[in-house]
C-alpha cells in the first residue's frame, strides 16, 4: 500500500512538483560538474593582472624624459662595453674605493673602469682632430696624448675626491649619531630601535649606513657581521674604532648604554681636538693668499704711483 503511494501512477513522485524538483536538481548538478574550478579562475585573474602591470609599467616608462629612457642606458651600455676591454686586475679595490665613494650612480668597478677609458679615448681623439689642422703631427699628437692621460686619471680624481668628502662627513655625523644612540638606547629601545631612528632623524652618509646595517640585520645577518661590514664599506678610523669596542663589548656581555655613553664622549672629545686643530693651521694656510694674491695687489697699490719717479730719477742718473 505504501509502495503503490509512492511509487503508482498517482503517487506523490509522479506528482508534477516532485518531477519539476527532479529535473531541477539534474541540471542543477550537471552544472556543477561543468562549472570552471575556481582556482583556474583565480590564475586566470592574477595573469590578467600581471599583464596589466605590464602595461603600467610600460606607460610609466614611457612618461619619463627621453635622456632617462634612451640616453641613460645607452650610456651605461657604453660603459660596460669600453669596461670590457680595461685590465681588471684591480677591480677588487675600485669597487672598495666605489663603495666608500657611497657608489655614484649606481655605478660598478666595470662601468668605471669603461669610464676611465671612454675618457682616455674621446679627450684624446677631440683634442687630436682639433690639432690636425693647424698644427704640426708631432706637436698634435703629444697634446692629444696629454689629453688622453688626463681624460683617464679625471675618473680617478673624481672618485678618490668623493670618497674623501663622504669619509669626511661622516667623520664629522658621528658624535651627534653616537648622542643620539646613546638617548635612544636609555630610553629603552633596542640597538636596532635607535640605529632606525637615528636614520629617520638625519639624512646624510652616515645615516644611510645606519639604514643599510639595520637592513642586513633585519634580514638575519648577526649584529657583530653587521657592524663589521658597516665598518669596511666606510673605512673611517672613529666608527672602526666604536665598531671594535661595540663587538668586543657584546662578545664580552658589558652593557650597551654604557658603551654607547663612553664613546659618544670620546667622539665629541675628539670632535673639539680636531676643531682646535683646525684653528691653528688656519694661521700658516691663510699665508698662501696672503703671498701670492693679497701682497701682490698691496705692493702695486702702494708702490705703483712711486715706479714712473723712480724710473725718469734713474734715466737722470744715467745721463
Amino acid at each position: 500500500m505504501n509502495g503503490e503511494l509512492l511509487f503508482g501512477p498517482y503517487g506523490i513522485l509522479w506528482s508534477p512538483a516532485a518531477f519539476a524538483g527532479l529535473v531541477a536538481l539534474t541540471v542543477f548538478l550537471v552544472w556543477l560538474a561543468y562549472m570552471p574550478s575556481k582556482g583556474n579562475d583565480d590564475a586566470g585573474e592574477r595573469l590578467e593582472s600581471y599583464l596589466n602591470r605590464a602595461s603600467e609599467l610600460e606607460e610609466d616608462t614611457l612618461r619619463e624624459p627621453f635622456a632617462q629612457r634612451v640616453i641613460v642606458p645607452f650610456l651605461r651600455k657604453s660603459l660596460r662595453s669600453a669596461g670590457g676591454v680595461a685590465p681588471k686586475g684591480n677591480l677588487a679595490a675600485t669597487q672598495k674605493l666605489l663603495i666608500q665613494a657611497g657608489e655614484p650612480g649606481g655605478l660598478s668597478a666595470i662601468d668605471y673602469m669603461g669610464m676611465r677609458v671612454l675618457g682616455f679615448a674621446v679627450l684624446g681623439g677631440l683634442v687630436l682632430l682639433a690639432g690636425l689642422g693647424g698644427q704640426p703631427l708631432m706637436i698634435a699628437l703629444r697634446n692629444a696624448a696629454l689629453a688622453a692621460v688626463i681624460g683617464f686619471l679625471l675618473p680617478n680624481f673624481w672618485l678618490t675626491s668623493r670618497a674623501r668628502q663622504r669619509r669626511t662627513a661622516i667623520t664629522r655625523a658621528l658624535p651627534d649619531a653616537l648622542d643620539m644612540l646613546t638617548i635612544g638606547v636609555e630610553a629603552g629601545l633596542a640597538f636596532e630601535s635607535a640605529l632606525l631612528r637615528v636614520s629617520e632623524k638625519w639624512h646624510n652618509p652616515l645615516t644611510d649606513e645606519f639604514r643599510r646595517t639595520v637592513s642586513e640585520m633585519r634580514v638575519g645577518t648577526s649584529r657583530e657581521d653587521a657592524l663589521l661590514r658597516l665598518a669596511e664599506r666606510c673605512d673611517v678610523a672613529d666608527l672602526n674604532t666604536f665598531v671594535a669596542i661595540l663587538v668586543q663589548s657584546s662578545q664580552l656581555g658589558v652593557s650597551i648604554s654604557q658603551v654607547l655613553h663612553n664613546q659618544a664622549a670620546e667622539m665629541r672629545l675628539k670632535r673639539r681636538q680636531r676643531a682646535e686643530e683646525l684653528a691653528r693651521q688656519a694661521g700658516i694656510k691663510i699665508m698662501i693668499p696672503l703671498g701670492f694674491l693679497i701682497f701682490p695687489a698691496l705692493f702695486v697699490v702702494i708702490l705703483g704711483p712711486a715706479v714712473p719717479v723712480l724710473l725718469s730719477a734713474f734715466r737722470n742718473v744715467m745721463k
